[in-house]
């Protein structure tokens, strides 16, 4: 308008064209928006985003994601932005007597069938947690029930959206063209993050979830967990997150993938049953 102004036309004619009262663009003009109000929003959609890809983070986890992206802040001020905006940990606030998990993104399509024909036809993924003497490690992995293979893994210090999505990259890498494929989890925040699911758009994968509290519906993933619970997490107290890293890692394709043999592959290794079971063409590393 002032510019507009300064070109002859009267405030008034144009405020009547855009249908605007011309008392609040004075009042506007005497007391423009302020640097620190701009900061302020700019923070707030730092947080908003960094809340909506990982509703379980409290303010200070959001605080860390937003100084992460250029936006820091200190954290009373992440508090009171979160507070006004009722942006809120989802564990840390009750919200009934049920503590409802928020709705599936995708329909349960397994119905515990853990069965596949092909390889990349079904793939399951789950999230695991250990302490260690410097705090807790997280692991989330992904199988091919195909041959039982963890096609894709991520371990990392938090329990973020860039855990799955990570997990999900590296498996897709390993694994080549993997359109069709489902991947079964079960209603973790995790794997309904956006990021997750555009992940799984991007990749040209099909979303399933199972029930709230129906360990079942993902018992082929529960089932390697288990197995790492015992000969890797339960075996000794792990001092560092980095050498329990390294354990999980050793077990994992060392041992799972190339010497533990399993009945349901006919004693094979999960290596020697896709070696055996697919074409040189089909074959991966």
């Amino acid at each position: 308008m002032s510019e507009l102004a300064a070109d002859g036309i009267p405030v008034a004619v144009t405020c009547r064209v855009l249908k605007l009262a011309r008392q609040p663009y004075y009042r506007w003009l005497s007391a423009p928006v302020t640097d620190s109000e701009f900061t302020e929003a700019y923070r707030a959609n730092a947080l908003s985003d960094a809340h909506r890809d990982d509703p379980e983070f409290g303010y200070r986890y959001l605080d860390q994601e937003a100084c992460a992206v250029g936006e820091p802040m200190a954290e009373r001020t992440a508090w009171r932005i979160c507070a006004e905006n009722k942006w809120w940990n989802v564990f840390g606030k009750k919200r009934g007597k049920n503590g409802k998990v928020g709705p599936p993104v995708h329909d349960d399509l397994v119905e515990r069938d853990f069965t596949a024909d092909t390889p990349n036809q079904l793939w399951l993924a789950d999230i695991t947690e250990h302490r260690t003497g410097e705090g807790k490690l997280y692991l989330c992995a992904i199988k091919d029930v195909f041959s039982n293979r963890i096609v894709g893994y991520c371990i990392d210090s938090r329990m973020t959206s860039h855990l799955a999505t990570t997990a999900l990259s590296n498996a897709v890498a390993r694994r080549g063209d993997v359109a069709g494929c489902i991947l079964h989890t079960d209603r973790g925040s995790q794997f309904r993050s956006r990021k997750f699911v555009h992940a799984l758009s991007r990749y040209d994968m099909i979303g399933s979830m199972g029930r709230v509290g129906a360990a079942g519906d993902n018992a082929a993933m529960e089932s390697f967990f288990s197995l790492l619970q015992k000969n890797v997490l339960d075996r000794r107290h792990w001092t560092t997150r980095e050498e329990l890293r390294i354990a999980i890692v050793t077990w994992i394709e060392r041992t799972y993938h190339r010497r533990r043999r399993q009945a349901a592959l006919g004693r094979l290794t999960p290596i020697e049953f896709e070696a055996i079971m697919t074409t040189p063409a089909n074959q991966t590393a």
